[in-house]
């Protein structure tokens, strides 16, 4: 049996549902949670790292792409999180990266559905 001491990866996962709840409030009300939990980092050594994944989705809120540009990335510049274009011709994408947590935004460039998922660093297990 692996006792897992989860007080760093629960103040981990704490800020990045911190962080991505305020991301979709910058959307709009009617955030929907997708995903809520601890994952394996290392699929080859089960048990040994874990991080904390989040995920929101918003259906098509007032001009998301205007909000993902002029509010989300430079509010989140300004917190210290670097940002990659990794927009395509069906979705613009941002994605977020600090301290070793990710983010990544998808804004669908029909119906303007957001998608919003995070994870965070990898944490010893015990």
């Amino acid at each position: 049996m692996i006792i897992i001491e989860k007080t760093e990866l629960d103040r981990l996962a704490a800020d990045l549902c911190k962080v991505i709840d305020g991301m979709a409030s910058a959307f709009g009300p009617g955030a929907t949670q997708t995903v809520n939990g601890d994952i394996d980092c290392d699929p080859n050594q089960p048990g040994k790292l874990l991080s904390w994944q989040y995920g929101v989705h918003l259906d098509s809120p007032a001009e998301p792409d205007k909000r993902l540009t002029n509010v989300v990335v430079p509010s989140l510049q300004r917190a210290g999180w670097q940002v990659k274009d990794r927009s395509t011709a069906r979705e613009l994408v941002a994605q977020f990266s600090r301290d070793g947590a990710h983010l990544t935004v998808h804004v669908g460039r029909k119906g303007g559905d957001v998608a919003i998922m995070g994870s965070t660093r990898c944490v010893a297990a015990f």
